[in-house]
C-alpha cells in the first residue's frame, strides 16, 4: 500500500530536509517517528527538498508499507512522535503510480520580508529583515523577465548537482502587504538556492542599487558571479507542489 501525507515544518533547527547521519533532518524525524508508528522501518520520498533553515508549509511524501493502520492513527501517532517544529497534516491512500517527487506538476515557494527599520523579533524566524525601504512595484516589474523556460544558471548554487539549469518559472509575483514584502514563485523544478538568489538580487532592484532590466540582464549573462547575494534562509517557506486532480490529494495540493 502507498500512503502519501502533507507535512508542516519550520526548518530553523533542521540541517536541511534530507536524511542525515550528522545532523537533525526533517526527513530523519519524520522516517523516525513513522517507523515507531508502523513498528517497523519506514522510508519517505518526498516533493522537494528544502535547505537548512527553510521551512515548509505543506511539503508531500510517500512511502511503502504492508501494515494496516486507519489514517488517522498515521496522522496521530506520527505526530505525537515529532517535535512541535514539526507536525502531519493529513494522510491518504493514493495509487501506486503516484510519486511525491515525479508526479508534482510544479512546486511553489514564498519569501517574505519584514521592511522596516526595527529588527523582527516575534516572526524573526519566519522573515528576513531589510532595513531600507523596498520598492516592491520595481521589484515586480524586475521579476516578469524570469517567467517562462530559461537557463537560470545566473541563480544556481555553485554546489548544485542538476544535470542541467533549465527551469521553467510559471508564476513569479511581488507585492507589498503592510510591512512585509511577499515574493511568490512557482515552477516545473528548482535549482539549489535558485529563490534565495534570485531574491538577493531583486533586493537591490528594490534599493534603487539596480535597475530592473539589470535582473533581464544577469539572466541572458548566466554568470552567478555578477548576480546578488544568496538571501537568508529564514525567510524561505516551501508552500507545497501542485499535483493533477486525478490524484485525488487535498486542494492545497491539487489543480
Amino acid at each position: 500500500m502507498r500512503i502519501a501525507l502533507g507535512i508542516e515544518y519550520d526548518g530553523t533547527d533542521f540541517l536541511g530536509w534530507q536524511r542525515l547521519s550528522h545532523g537533525a533532518s526533517v526527513q530523519g524525524r519524520l522516517e523516525q517517528a513513522l517507523s515507531f508508528v508502523a513498528a517497523e522501518p519506514i522510508a519517505v520520498t518526498c516533493a522537494g527538498r528544502t535547505d537548512a533553515g527553510v521551512h515548509g508549509r505543506c511539503q508531500v511524501v510517500h512511502f511503502d508499507t504492508e501494515v494496516q493502520r486507519d489514517m488517522r492513527s498515521w496522522v496521530l501517532g506520527t505526530c505525537s512522535n515529532l517535535p512541535q517544529s514539526t507536525a502531519v497534516l493529513w494522510a491518504q491512500v493514493v495509487s501506486d503510480d503516484f510519486h511525491a517527487r515525479f508526479s508534482a506538476r510544479s512546486r511553489r515557494y514564498r519569501y517574505t520580508i519584514l521592511n522596516r527599520a526595527i529588527r523582527p523579533a516575534l516572526d524573526a524566524r519566519y522573515v528576513t529583515w531589510e532595513r531600507h525601504l523596498l520598492d516592491a512595484e520595481r521589484m515586480h516589474t524586475a521579476a516578469q523577465a524570469l517567467i517562462g523556460e530559461h537557463d537560470f544558471s545566473a541563480f544556481r548554487a555553485v554546489s548544485c548537482q542538476a544535470a542541467h539549469a533549465r527551469r521553467e518559472v510559471k508564476h513569479l509575483s511581488v507585492r507589498r502587504e503592510g510591512q512585509h514584502v511577499i515574493v511568490d514563485i512557482e515552477a516545473n523544478a528548482f535549482l539549489h538556492h535558485m529563490v534565495r538568489n534570485i531574491v538577493g538580487s531583486l533586493l537591490l532592484v528594490g534599493r534603487g542599487e539596480q535597475v530592473p532590466e539589470w535582473i533581464a540582464a544577469l539572466l541572458a549573462g548566466r554568470n552567478r558571479e555578477v548576480a546578488g547575494p544568496t538571501a537568508a534562509a529564514s525567510g524561505l517557506t516551501f508552500i507545497g507542489p501542485r499535483y493533477e486532480k486525478h490524484w485525488g490529494l487535498p486542494e492545497e495540493v491539487s489543480e
